[in-house]
């Protein structure tokens, strides 16, 4: 009997969505949108306290259920572990959303990754990157399902020679390009899943959100959370959705250019390859 089988198991009969980053912001009012439409939600996050509340406030709710995998995307070994995790606890995969991300301080100056990758490029890019090549088999077996990356309108081109911005940092830049690389990895995606049930997609949901990482970065809000939370759940939900494309708001619009090179994209391909063995 598979985890997800299991007569006690509150997942049973339910859709299931991964949604990463979820434990505040955008990611915590999705985990709730979609549970309280009765959905088995996995939460992740890296804080141990906030990831059990939202867990709590899904199950206050009786909609939905959820259960909270914590994993700290600077480690691709924790994302390794996310994703045997997902596998052990259940048997489909319907929805997973790449939300996790951060903006580092420009004062900080370049960061590192346990993996010793530039933080934006690793947490941003790379480690959903790999999550969702841990878990494509579980969402063609679970096929229709849906594959979202958060990107954002910020978006900067990729210099191959210098990805890790060792020669020339600046958080903007590090951040930016991170978020095109998620449109890459969608648009690639969509190349190789045509046919299986798997669509992926990427979307700007917002711009600058009334979420924690606004406020850590001192910038005023000019959209809510609930506006993010409609334009994500339109790609996600969504039945006239392309796969590949990349949405602006509810409306489907154009990349930077860099994400229509086919070489571009295949550099990228082969250097994700490399980092992470798959």
């Amino acid at each position: 009997m598979t985890p997800a089988s299991a007569p006690d198991d509150p997942a049973a009969d339910r859709k299931v969505a991964l949604i990463t980053g979820s434990t505040s912001g955008l990611g915590e009012a999705l985990a709730l949108d979609l549970a309280a439409e009765g959905w088995h939600v996995i939460v992740h996050g890296r804080n141990v306290e906030r990831g059990e509340a939202v867990v709590e406030a899904i199950e206050a709710g009786g909609s939905g259920s959820a259960v909270f995998l914590p994993a700290d995307f600077a480690s691709l070994d924790e994302v390794r572990g996310l994703a045997d995790q997902v596998r052990s606890q259940v048997d489909r995969l319907d929805l997973l959303v790449s939300n996790a991300g951060i903006w580092r301080p420009a004062e900080e100056g370049r960061l590192e990754s346990e993996d010793g990758h530039e933080l934006h490029f690793q947490v941003n890019y790379l480690a959903g990157y790999l999550l969702v090549e841990e878990l494509l088999d579980l969402m063609e077996a679970s096929a229709p399902s849906r594959i979202v990356k958060v990107s954002s309108v910020a978006q900067a081109p990729m210099d191959f020679d210098d990805v890790m911005l060792e020669q020339e940092y600046t958080d903007f830049h590090a951040y930016s390009q991170s978020k095109l690389a998620q449109i890459f990895h969608a648009m690639d995606l969509a190349e190789r899943l045509e046919g299986t049930g798997v669509v992926p997609v990427s979307v700007h949901p917002a711009t600058i959100m009334d979420t924690r990482l606004v406020e850590e970065r001192g910038m005023a809000p000019r959209t809510s959370v609930d506006e993010g939370v409609e334009a994500v759940l339109a790609v996600a939900l969504g039945d006239d959705v392309v796969a590949g494309a990349y949405y602006r708001g509810l409306e489907r619009a154009e990349p930077h250019a860099q994400a229509l090179d086919p070489e571009a994209r295949e550099a990228l391909r082969a250097l994700s390859r490399e980092l992470t063995g798959r």
